[in-house]
Parts: C-alpha cells; structure tokens; sequence
C-alpha cells in the first residue's frame, strides 16, 4: 500500500474513532437520565419455576386486558415444562384450543371508553423497554383521585391503566418535591399507605417473576439458545487445546 493511501487511512480512522466517541458522550447521559430512575430487576429468563409463577400472576391479573398474540399455549406449556391441560386448565380463560394464539377477550370498544385506548398488546414490552423499566413500573403506581383511573404511575406520568395489582402490594401515596409556581409537580418518592396481602419482599418477588415471564415472551428461543450457548463454549474450549496441542506438535522440531 503507497504512503497516500496509508495516510488517507489512518485519517479515515481517526474520523470515525472521533464520530464514536462525540457520539458516546451525548449518548451516557442520555441513558444514565433513562436508567436513573429504573429498579434492577435481576431477572432470569432460565429459571422455571419463576417462569411459571409469573404466568400465573400474568393470566390472573393481566391477560384480561392485554394479549401476547405472538405466544401460543402450545409454546408456552412446552417450554414452561406444562402439559397441556394445565395450561389450559390455568391459563385458557376465553375457551381457547392448546395451539391458539394468547388473544384477550376485551373488545377494543369497551377498552377504549373504559381506559380512554385499547390496551397494547405486550408480546414485544420487554424487548421494547428492558425487564427493569417493567418491574420498575409495576412498583410505581400510586393513588391519584384526579386521574379518571383513579391511579397514576410514578414512571409513567398519566398512565391510562389502573393498578390491577393493589390486592397484592397495597395502596401507594406520593410525596412530591418542591415545585415552583405553575410546575407540573414532580413525585419525589412514594410511601406505602395500606398494605395488601403480601409484604413488600413477596410483591417484589412477584414483580419480578411477572416480568421474568414477559422477557421470556418477548424472546421465547432465550431459553434454548442459553443451553446451546453453554455447550458451544465448551465445545470452542475443547477446540481451543485441540489446537493448542496440534500446534505444540508441529513446532515440537522446529528450533
């Protein structure tokens, strides 16, 4: 390669390390702004047992209103370790077969003059939002007599959708910062006003496991591909002493 062309190069890539870095600098903050007021959920997609209580959690709470269209029972008995008729026993409130599409049963029409929109369909939240930005939304409902819902949602200000889980946490106050004269005001923090059937360690759990099951149903191949990922590395490391020794073979002689 000629000078001119090493030199045009070397330009090249320093424009683009440049472009990169200019780009992570506007970019941290915006993600540290994003992530400052999520929750860690410390999910695990692997662990069934979390699987199916948040299944459960899930069909008993959420799918009244929202569907995850692009899940199946099938699907969701084989990969949750379930036999079909559990699955259909515990999951199938609207008469479905064992290879229909999850589909809730609320007609748009109601859910719309019921809620102001039509319930989203929440077969690509997590994928859409991240597992923490879910658990943290679950946990941050709190009573607001102004909203017609009569809830609001320290994450997601005006949220049409009320909180289906009270029985379970309780009810929920908020505490706003100090805010200036015409301010929106700004909820500072929220304080558990009357508890419900499960302690605040319980709900967590059960937080955590409904959006353990909505990561799953956004990517249901996860739970394969971790088992295949384990062997593969295994296999990449038995090739790599393979190799190792080959190579220690043919240079054996060579001085």
């Amino acid at each position: 390669m000629t000078a001119p062309a090493n030199n045009l190069l070397l330009v090249m890539m320093r424009k683009a390390v440049l472009v990169c870095l200019v780009a992570f600098a506007f970019a941290a903050p915006a993600f540290a702004e994003e992530g400052a007021e999520l929750l860690v959920a410390n999910t695990r997609v692997g662990n069934i047992a979390s699987l199916q209580r948040g299944a459960r959690l899930y069909f008993n709470y959420c799918s009244g209103c929202h569907s995850i269209k692009y899940q199946s029972y099938s699907r969701l008995a084989e990969d949750l370790k379930l036999s079909p008729a559990e699955v259909l026993g515990n999951f199938a409130f609207t008469g479905a077969k064992i290879g229909d599409q999850i589909v809730s049963n609320m007609p748009a029409s109601h859910a719309e003059q019921w809620f102001g929109k039509a319930p989203p369909d929440l077969s690509l939240e997590a994928r859409s939002k991240g597992p923490d930005w879910i658990y943290t939304y679950l946990k941050s409902f709190y009573l607001d007599p102004a909203r017609p819902v009569g809830w609001n949602n320290k994450l997601f200000a005006g949220a049409s959708m009320p909180n289906v889980l009270w029985e379970l946490q309780g009810t929920q106050i908020a505490h706003y910062a100090p805010a200036k004269a015409g301010d929106e005001p700004i909820v500072e923090k929220l304080e558990l006003a009357s508890k419900g059937r499960l302690s605040p360690e319980e709900f967590d759990s059960a937080a955590r496991d409904i959006t353990t099951f909505l990561q799953y149903v956004g990517e249901p191949a996860a739970l394969k591909r971790e088992a295949v990922g384990v062997w593969a590395i295994l296999y990449l490391a038995f090739f790599t002493f393979l190799a190792w020794l080959l190579n220690k073979e043919y240079w054996k002689d060579v001085h």
